[in-house]
């Protein structure tokens, strides 16, 4: 016999299930991006000159039956190439297999980028590797070259094999469909998405001193939205630019605007396997190289791409798994700027501090301990009697000050709930100058950018592989 409360929890259990489904916080099931997402998505773009770019369905995951899982980006002419790597010591085939690359091509001559979604092609083995060297080698075929000049990355759940053989037979699709428009700029960035809700990229056009009536393009895509910080994150990046560099300069123009941008952000303080950002830069518009950091060329053109890179980062931050709020912590009047950055980075890993935010809560005390405990800070650089903590409103009202050279202010709680009720927020800590280091007295400032914790993260998490 079946009692009344049988049917009853029955419906309960399938109820939940259906709910389990929807998925509010993360990509809907039919890649509709939520309409507070919307924003991001550029209707138009300003596309470097050479670029060719596309998305192609492949079905890398079965689950996957239409929607772009296989991004190529090619250029008509050899590149100079640099690219920055995950530093987990468990690296995935695919950055393995592109470091490789760039040595051996000393980061010239490098064609294009290949990119699959929905497997990682991490911790796969000799098998992993054979399959990501076949990957760019059928994309150089496909280029009429015969020596490896294209860089390979892959996303998506690690420890599985690729379905390696459906990723070449669509590689020719994937050649054959390349275009310059902005729309196949943004399905190819839709392409290298996993858990993110949006597809993200970012262009636009700058000049140089040398050429001030030249004009330059610069385009970027990236996807992360779980699994990130530095060094680095489940973040893949690509930057384009029709600027000519040197591929000796192009590195150190890439490691310093990495250093500022991806990684100086956080989601949930995890490093993945995967996580690589290469820029490809073929000269196309002409002009003079770049060549010497002594030269104005490449001071503008550091400005230029941290600028740039920073702002591409920031929106895997706006698309954190289970994110409700953009925050920007600044650490500042340190008397060196490592010191400042590892305090900034510590601030925005703290699952507590992450939580009070979460639940609008102005418990600066939570920010207090994090810049406490912070390993590798120069002596001197805390000192708890000069130490204050403020939050900055973003819409330029006065700052409220939380904590003034070590005395805790009378905090104004609604005022402080308003604050927190808004999507961005800035948390200011003034270190109030520290001891004379190398670099002076204070004066240095580090900038990271991180996301609140919610409980949709625990549960986009707990169940991810399914």
């Amino acid at each position: 016999m079946v009692s009344p409360a049988q049917p009853a929890a029955a419906m309960a259990a399938f109820a939940r299930m259906v709910k389990g489904q929807v998925r509010n916080y993360s990509a809907p099931l039919d890649m509709a991006i939520p309409a507070s997402k919307q924003k991001y998505i550029p209707s138009s773009g300003s596309y470097p000159k050479g670029f060719l770019v596309s998305g192609t369905h492949v079905g890398v995951k079965a689950s996957n039956t239409k929607f772009p899982d296989l991004a190529l980006i090619s250029s008509e002419t050899p590149c100079s190439a640099a690219a920055v790597f995950t530093t987990n010591k468990f690296q995935a085939a695919p950055v393995q297999v592109s470091k490789k690359t760039l040595q051996s091509r000393q980061g010239q001559g490098i064609r294009s980028v290949v990119i699959n979604s929905g497997c990682a092609n991490a911790v796969t083995g000799k098998g992993g590797l054979e399959d990501a060297v076949n990957m760019g080698r059928k994309v150089d075929e496909c280029n009429g070259l015969r020596e490896p000049s294209t860089l390979v990355m892959s996303t998506g759940v690690i420890g599985q094999r690729l379905p390696i053989s459906k990723i070449l037979d669509k590689i020719p699709t994937a050649h054959a469909n390349l275009a310059s428009t902005h729309d196949a700029w943004l399905t190819t960035a839709r392409a290298i998405c996993t858990t993110d809700t949006f597809p993200k990229l970012l262009s636009r056009t700058f000049t140089l001193p040398s050429s001030p009536g030249r004009t330059y393009s610069l385009a970027g895509m990236t996807k992360g939205a779980g699994m990130i910080h530095p060094n680095m994150a489940t973040l893949l990046g690509v930057l384009c630019t029709d600027a000519p560099i040197d591929p000796s300069a192009l590195h150190s123009l890439l490691k310093h605007a990495v250093s500022r941008s991806f990684n100086s952000i956080s989601v949930d303080g995890d490093t993945s396997t995967n996580d690589t950002v290469a820029i490809l830069a073929n000269g196309a518009a002409g002009g003079a190289p770049i060549s010497s950091p002594a030269s104005d060329d490449y001071t503008a053109m550091q400005d230029i791409l941290t600028s740039f890179a920073q702002s591409l980062s920031q929106l895997v931050v706006r698309d954190g798994e289970g994110a409700t709020k953009f925050v920007t912590v600044r650490v500042q009047n340190s008397p060196h700027y490592e010191s400042a950055r590892l305090i900034a980075s510590t601030i925005a890993r703290s699952p507590l501090v992450k939580t009070a935010l979460y639940g609008r809560d102005a418990n600066w005390g939570r920010i207090l301990c994090a810049i406490g405990y912070t390993q590798g800070v120069a002596p001197g650089t805390v000192v708890p009697e000069r130490t204050s903590v403020s939050f900055k409103p973003v819409d330029g009202s006065p700052v409220l000050k939380l904590l003034v050279n070590g005395e805790p202010e009378q905090v104004d709680e609604e005022r402080a709930s308003v604050i927190l009720q808004e999507e961005d927020l800035e948390i200011v800590v003034d270190l109030g100058g520290g001891e004379k280091g190398e670099q002076g007295l204070g004066g240095e400032e580090a900038v990271y950018w991180f996301c609140d914790f919610s409980h949709e993260y625990v549960t986009i998490n707990g169940d991810y592989r399914t």
